[in-house]
């Protein structure tokens, strides 16, 4: 049965208007998602916990990213990004349309992470944590730490940047290249060291690379803070006698996993970076140490000791004598529970 022919005309025009009002939808969504200031510069937007839309529009508002903010909500609406929102601290360029804005709040796009690198962190632990939290692949971010221009302008002679990347809490927007990261961590190391320590390193007759590698043996063995200084006079003294530290955490770091308890055999692992076996510094820090350790590597006690061993609960013994420190190993064995 053939339609009549008003009836094909309605069809027609009928159909033609939907597209007029679709195509005039799109070209709406478009000019709202082009929407956006002029201004320059970075601002920070917290959206908290569970908050609505509503309210992130506002806060948008309030920071000056969205001059109107009930269209702006309208517009998200119509993307259905309205929803599903990412909460936390935002770094967002200013100018931004708003169609990247509504894509940063649905996709996490500049939120800030907080990131804390604990003192004595190496970076086989760093690595995977900064890889996480920054939503870059490990492999980047092994790249990062082994950028020639820094381990150049920090004449570190090891292939990686071990123990510069300082510990301390950080901020990172989501999607921060690695590089830019171990850069700031590198900047903040620069920060602490003082250009007093330089003058020091020459009373010391000894590099910052030296001083950074000590410090982070002192890190590793160092539970009270005030037997700091005294850890590193007994690995100073040791060094200028030439006798070999035998530091566990060394040791720990060549077989490149940590232990309670190192074993007899555990010392005879092949690797420079073994104390027990060489004589001197390892090439270069096993973690990163924090200012603390720094200054004890700096300014050792004035003492004569030349051993410690720990009690469980992390404080040390310091004897003189190899006598002595075989006495105050036993007594340390008798208190260990069995």
């Amino acid at each position: 049965m053939r339609l009549p022919r008003r009836s094909c005309y309605n069809m027609r025009w009928g159909w033609r208007a939907d597209v007029r009002r679709a195509l005039g939808g799109c070209v709406l969504l478009a000019a709202l998602a082009a929407c956006g200031g002029t201004t320059r510069g970075t601002a920070r937007v917290t959206i908290p916990a569970g908050a609505s839309f509503r309210a992130a529009a506002d806060s948008l508002h309030n920071a000056g990213f969205v001059e109107f903010p009930r269209l702006f909500r309208a517009y998200a609406k119509l993307t259905g990004h309205d929803r599903d929102i990412k909460a936390g601290t935002y770094v967002l360029r200013r100018g931004l349309g708003w169609g990247e804005l509504v894509d940063a709040l649905y996709r996490g796009e500049g939120l800030e992470r907080r990131i804390t690198i604990p003192e004595g962190w190496s970076l086989k632990e760093i690595v995977p944590v900064l890889a996480r939290e920054l939503g870059a692949p490990e492999d980047s971010v092994r790249a990062a730490v082994r950028d020639t221009a820094l381990l150049h302008a920090l004449d570190v002679p090891t292939p990686t940047l071990e123990g510069y990347l300082f510990p301390d809490t950080y901020l990172f927007s989501y999607g921060t290249s690695p590089r830019a990261a171990v850069t700031e961590m590198v900047r903040r190391f620069r920060q602490v060291w003082q250009p007093a320590w330089d003058e020091r390193l020459q009373q010391l007759a000894m590099n910052r690379n030296d001083i950074v590698t000590l410090a982070s043996i002192i890190e590793k063995e160092a539970t009270l803070a005030e037997e700091r200084p005294v850890i590193s006079a007994v690995y100073h003294n040791r060094l200028r006698a030439r006798m070999p530290l035998q530091a566990d955490p060394t040791v720990q770091y060549a077989l490149g996993e940590h232990r309670d308890r190192v074993l007899y055999k555990d010392l005879e692992v092949a690797s420079p970076y073994n104390t027990y076996r060489r004589v001197g510094l390892p090439p270069g820090p096993i973690a990163s140490p924090g200012r603390a350790s720094l200054v004890a590597a700096l300014y050792p006690a004035a003492v004569p000791y030349l051993y410690f061993v720990a009690h469980p609960d992390g404080h040390h013994e310091f004897r003189t004598t190899f006598r002595d420190h075989t006495l105050a190993k036993a007594e340390v064995r008798r208190q260990r529970p069995r």
